[in-house]
């Protein structure tokens, strides 16, 4: 919207500053931490106004979240929605539509997460909508998200990348658009399963983001792409200024979710982000990447899918709470201790995911 107003008024000094995609890259990220910094308070207090109970705890989780968390405001997924959207639509270039499929997956998915996170506050119950209703409708997001990639963007989502090997893709064929499915919709979820302390979840994405926009912007110059033999994406340049204003946007509520939390992104802010990411990752390929760089979102998830299948199949748990994190608590573990040693392994493993690049 800047560089069509700028264009408008024909400034010419000003169009030629602001058209470099680093600058708009770094405005974005200081406009989405900016909004969340000064208007965080106040929508802070007014979300809190329709929540006479703050976000609903699991009677079956630590006991010692009844106490400590009980009361807090959640859905402060709107916050970090307002400023990653309005961040975008302020400094992306208006004549590349790249980052539209990823706005529409951020409020799409955002949408399913207040309704559930709605749902729980006026019941005042830890169970939102139905698993059902709640994947039924992260899956038709996520096809509609397909269908305008593969026939308006031209990403091939039959195609896999490798990582570390020079050009080498394998063809999933018919598998296409399980495997996309799969990407988004457990990218989605894993970060939901996280977002189970203060600030386990958003410095994560925040680092998973980060590593995907320096990822974005190689995948944007046909020189550096060629020359890292990373997939070329036209115009993937316009992600980095997205995943700047995710960054902005995590630096900014983290803020106000730093232990002991004011606010909860619940449902509306972990499944927007964690969908946002996952439809990154597909439109780069580099969906194995994804995994690595958000390995503790991956670890997270199989711990709940080993701990289910494991009481269902033998009565016996592996874990003595699922998520992982919640195990280390039930170990006697100091949840600022998991958090910031969670902190640490997503660094370890953005910098590992990045070597990939370099490897090839």
């Amino acid at each position: 919207m800047i560089l069509y107003l700028i264009n408008q008024f024909d400034l010419i000094s000003l169009q030629n500053f602001i058209s470099y995609l680093t600058v708009r890259t770094g405005l974005a990220l200081f406009t989405s931490f900016s909004f969340i910094l000064v208007f965080g308070p106040f929508l802070i207090t007014q979300i809190s106004k329709y929540q006479t109970h703050g976000q609903p705890i699991r009677d079956d989780g630590p006991e010692g979240h009844l106490i400590a968390k009980k009361g807090t405001p959640t859905m402060g997924g709107i916050i970090i929605l307002i400023s990653i959207v309005g961040s975008i639509l302020l400094w992306v270039n208006p004549e590349s539509f790249i980052s539209f499929p990823i706005i529409f997956i951020l409020i799409s998915f955002g949408l399913v997460g207040f309704i559930d996170d709605f749902y729980k506050v006026r019941s005042n119950t830890s169970n939102g909508i139905s698993a059902k209703l709640r994947i039924t409708l992260q899956i038709i997001i996520t096809l509609i998200f397909i269908y305008w990639i593969s026939n308006y963007h031209s990403i091939d989502i039959n195609l896999l990348s490798l990582p570390i090997l020079k050009d080498a893709f394998i063809n999933l064929g018919l598998f296409g658009i399980p495997f996309t499915l799969i990407v988004v919709l457990g990218s989605a979820n894993a970060v939901n399963l996280t977002d189970g302390l203060d600030g386990l979840a958003i410095v994560p994405v925040m680092i998973v983001a980060a590593t995907f926009a320096v990822i974005c912007y190689l995948a944007g110059n046909i020189i550096f792409s060629e020359y890292l033999y990373i997939n070329y994406l036209p115009g993937a340049g316009e992600l980095t200024v997205v995943c700047a204003a995710i960054i902005g946007s995590a630096l900014g509520f983290l803020w106000y979710n730093a232990p002991p939390a004011m606010v909860f992104m619940g449902d509306t802010g972990s499944l927007s982000l964690g969908a946002s990411i996952g439809a990154i990752s597909v439109l780069i390929k580099q969906e194995i990447v994804l995994a690595i760089v958000g390995g503790i979102f991956v670890a997270e998830a199989v711990s709940v899918i080993l701990q289910v299948g494991s009481y269902k199949m033998t009565g016996k748990r592996i874990f003595k709470m699922a998520p992982l994190h919640h195990h280390f608590e039930q170990n006697g573990v100091p949840e600022s201790k998991i958090v910031i040693r969670f902190w640490i392994v997503a660094i370890v493993l953005a910098l590992v995911g990045l070597a990939t690049l370099k490897i090839r």
